[in-house]
C-alpha cells in the first residue's frame, strides 16, 4: 500500500501529501511528516494553535455533560464498533505504523491488534463499573462506595506505539465516560488521524444503529510540539493526563499539573533487566534476548537493556548471542525477512553513540553497533544492533538510550543478580529465566523485582492487554490497561444514607440539644 491509498481508505485530506516543506500556511506552523524509512515526505500538515487547543478541551468539556449521562453499556458499544471498525481495517493501519515508525510491518499489524483486544476487553468493562456496599457502624445507615466518570482526559503518546496507547487510554476512557483530547507524538500525525477517522465511522454507525446520538468532540485530535502538550497539561479543564514518553518529560508534566493538583498516570522510561540463571534453558533464552532487545529497533519502552548472565554459563550464552545477533536482517521494515528496521531519526542514532563511546570509556567491549548502509533503502537510519560486555553497572547502563545496545555483566549469586537488576532509576519490566522454584518464587517476592511488570522464562516486553501495564520510580507509576486501570478515569464517591428515623453520629458521639 503507498501513501496516497492509505490516505483514500482513511478518507483523510490528500492535499496533504507532500508539499514544500518551506511553505508556511500562516496561521499555524507547519508539520512535516516523514517516514524514517527512506526519509519520504509523506506529509504536510497544520499544527493546531494553542487557542484552538484550548477550544477542543471547552469542547470536550462541553461533551463530557451529556456522555457521563449514557448508561455506560451504551458507551460500550461505541467502543465494540471501534473494535469492528479496527478489524476491518487491521492491515492498513498496520501498514500506516510501519511507514510512520520504521517497525516491521510484524510489529505494526500486532499493534493494531491490541487495540482491537482492548476495545474487546473494555466493552466487558463496561458492564462491571461495580463498587462497594460497606457495613455502617451506625444503626439504619448504609454505606456504600461508586464510581462516577472523572471528566475530559487530555492524552499525550509517544512516537514508538502510536495508536496502541491511545486505544488503551480511549478504550478505556469512552466506556468511563471520559471524552480525550489527544496530542500525538510529532513524529506520528498520520495514524492519529487515521484513528480519528476510524473513530467517527464507528460514531456513525453507533446512531445509525439507533444506539443514540455520539456528540460531537468525543475525542479530538491536537497536532502540534511541545508547547501543545503544554497547553494541555496547564488546563484545568482536563482532570486527567496520561503521558507516555521519557522520565524526563514526565517531570515536566508531573510538575504542571501537580501544581494546577489535577491528577497524572505517567508512563515514562523503562531500562529493564533479564537474569539469566544457571538452570535455565539456554534455548529458549536466546529467542526471548533477541526479540525483546532488537524488536522495533530497541525502541520499545519495554526493550530489553541489561543481560545479568550468571558467570558459570555467561561465556557460552554470549557466544550464541553473537551468533544469533548476526544472523538478524536489517532492512526495508516492510519486506517479510527484515527483524529490524531503522531508528526514529539522526537524532536516536547520535544518542546511541554517544551511549557506545561512553560505555568504552567505562570498560566495555563492543560488539556491533556500526551504521548499515548497504541493502537498505537510502535516507534511513539503519543500524546494527549492539552487545557490550561491560564489567560492572557503571554510569552509562544506569541511563536509558532508546537504541538496540544490549549491555550484557555477570553474577555469582541470585540476591547479587537482584540488586543489580534493581539498581537503576527505572522500575518497568524484569525478566527471571530459571526452572529453580526457589529462585523463581525469590524473584516474584517482595525482596525481588521491584518492576510494575515481572516476567520468568519469557521476555520483558510483550505485555498483554489482560494485566495492567506500567511501572514504579523514574517509571511514573502509571498503569494502563487490565486489572483496576479503569478507576484511574474516574472518581470514587463514598455515599451514607440514614434509612432511620434517629440521627445516630459516627464514633459514638454525642450531640444534643436540651
Amino acid at each position: 500500500m503507498d501513501i496516497e491509498d492509505l490516505f483514500d481508505l482513511f478518507g483523510l485530506d490528500r492535499s496533504m501529501v507532500g508539499g514544500d516543506p518551506s511553505e508556511q500556511d500562516g496561521s499555524a506552523a507547519a508539520l512535516i511528516c516523514r517516514s524514517p524509512i527512506d526519509g519520504a515526505n509523506l506529509a504536510r500538515l497544520r499544527c493546531h494553535t494553542p487557542e484552538q487547543t484550548d477550544l477542543a478541551v471547552a469542547e470536550a468539556e462541553r461533551v463530557f455533560l451529556a456522555w457521563r449521562q449514557v448508561p455506560a453499556p451504551l458507551r460500550g458499544q461505541l467502543v465494540r464498533l471501534l473494535g469492528d471498525e479496527l478489524r476491518s481495517h487491521k492491515d492498513a493501519l498496520g501498514h500506516l505504523v510501519t511507514l510512520e515508525t520504521g517497525k516491521i510491518l510484524q510489529e505494526g499489524l500486532g499493534e493494531v491488534q491490541e487495540m482491537i483486544d482492548i476495545c474487546d476487553f473494555a466493552v466487558g468493562l463496561s458492564r462491571q463499573l461495580h463498587g462497594l456496599t460497606i457495613a455502617s457502624e451506625r444503626p439504619g445507615h448504609r454505606m456504600a462506595e461508586t464510581w462516577h466518570p472523572l471528566g475530559p482526559v487530555g492524552l499525550i503518546t509517544a512516537f514508538n506505539f502510536p495508536v496502541a496507547v491511545w486505544s488503551w487510554n480511549t478504550a478505556l476512557a469512552l466506556v468511563c465516560g471520559c471524552p480525550v483530547v489527544w496530542k500525538p507524538s510529532d513524529k506520528t500525525p498520520l495514524t492519529a488521524l487515521a484513528c480519528q477517522a476510524l473513530l467517527t465511522r464507528a460514531a456513525s454507525r453507533a446512531e445509525a444503529a439507533g444506539l443514540g446520538p455520539v456528540p460531537d468532540g468525543l475525542v479530538r485530535v491536537v497536532l502540534g510540539g511541545a508547547d501543545i502538550g503544554a497547553r494541555l497539561t496547564g488546563n484545568p479543564g482536563l482532570p486527567l493526563i496520561s503521558a507516555t514518553g521519557s522520565t524526563a518529560m514526565g517531570r515536566q508534566v508531573g510538575a504542571a499539573v501537580a501544581a494546577r493538583l489535577g491528577r497524572c498516570l505517567l508512563e515514562l522510561g523503562g531500562n529493564n533487566a533479564m537474569i539469566v540463571a544457571p538452570s535455565a534453558d539456554l534455548g529458549l533464552a536466546v529467542r526471548a534476548i533477541l526479540f525483546a532487545a532488537v524488536g522495533t529497533a530497541g525502541q520499545r519502552c519495554t526493550s530489553l537493556r541489561r543481560l545479568i548472565a550468571h558467570e558459570d554459563g555467561a561465556g557460552h550464552l554470549l557466544t550464541a548471542l553473537r551468533r544469533a545477533y548476526a544472523s538478524v536482517r536489517v532492512g526495508d521494515p516492510r519486506a517479510s525477512e527484515t527483524l529490524v528496521g531503522p531508528l526514529i531519526d539522526e537524532a536516536a542514532w547520535g544518542r546511541m553513540q554517544e551511549a557506545l563511546e561512553a560505555a568504552r570509556a567505562e570498560g566495555g567491549r563492543v560488539h556491533g553497533g556500526e551504521r548499515v548502509t548497504e541493502g537498505v533503502p537510502a535516507g534511513g537510519v539503519y543500524v546494527r544492533p549492539a552487545l557490550v560486555e561491560m564489567p560492572a553497572q557503571t554510569a552509562v547502563v544506569r541511563e536509558e538510550t532508546f537504541a538496540p545496545i544490549l549491555y550484557v555483566m555477570t553474577y555469582s549469586n541470585l540476591e547479587q543478580a537482584i540488586a543489580r537488576q534493581n539498581g537503576v532509576p527505572q522500575g518497568l519490566s524484569s525478566s527471571l529465566f530459571s526452572t529453580d522454584l526457589r529462585e523463581v518464587e525469590t524473584f516474584l517476592s517482595p525482596v525481588g523485582s521491584d518492576c510494575g511488570l515481572a516476567n520468568v522464562n519469557i521476555g520483558p516486553s510483550g505485555a498483554e492487554i489482560g494485566g495492567a501495564f506500567g511501572g514504579e520510580k523514574d517509571t511514573g507509576g502509571g498503569r494502563e490497561s487490565g486489572s483496576d486501570a479503569w478507576k484511574v478515569y474516574m472518581r470514587r464517591q463514598t455515599q451514607t444514607v440514614n434509612f432511620s428515623s434517629d440521627l445516630p453520629l459516627a464514633q459514638g458521639i454525642a450531640f444534643r440539644l436540651d
